[in-house]
């Protein structure tokens, strides 16, 4: 009766390493890895807690589920493994107006950013372009749609 348990119990751990893994292969696809790195190195959590965006610190690298982030403390690495899920920003870290207009994965600039629910959302902000401008007009739809078109990237 036990070698059954153990089984069932080896079967079980094996299966929920394969999901885990192909998680991680998904989000490896899906995430804005710029440099490699979640958010090109900006501090996922100082954008709650300091209210602006500041690149981490290679001494402090955190990795949740094949995204490596930085941070800028090892309090801020350790708010972030605490709670991950609070910190990363939406829609795998691409343009948050860009997802919402028609689902198309746009580079960011880490600088410009909004807070919504508490939540994090990323936008491009180059040659005299700043999509949260245009977000702010609609957000309401547009994150809707966002939302709508990051779901079926992962389906």
């Amino acid at each position: 009766m036990i070698n059954f348990f153990l089984i069932i119990l080896s079967l079980f751990i094996s299966y929920n390493a394969s999901a885990q893994g192909d998680q991680v292969e998904q989000r490896k696809k899906h995430f804005n890895l710029e440099d490699a790195l979640g958010i090109q190195g900006y501090d996922p959590v100082a954008y709650f807690i300091q209210n602006k965006a500041l690149k981490g610190s290679k001494a402090f690298t955190a990795t949740y589920l094949g995204i490596p982030y930085r941070f800028i403390s090892e309090d801020n690495k350790n708010a972030f493994l605490i709670n991950p899920q609070k910190y990363e920003p939406q829609y795998g870290g691409w343009c948050a107006y860009a997802m919402g207009l028609d689902g198309s994965k746009v580079k960011v600039d880490p600088k410009t950013f909004k807070i919504i629910d508490n939540q994090l959302y990323l936008f491009y902000n180059f040659f005299f372009n700043n999509t949260l401008n245009d977000w702010n007009k609609d957000e309401v739809n547009l994150k809707s749609k966002a939302d709508t078109y990051w779901k079926t990237a992962f389906e």
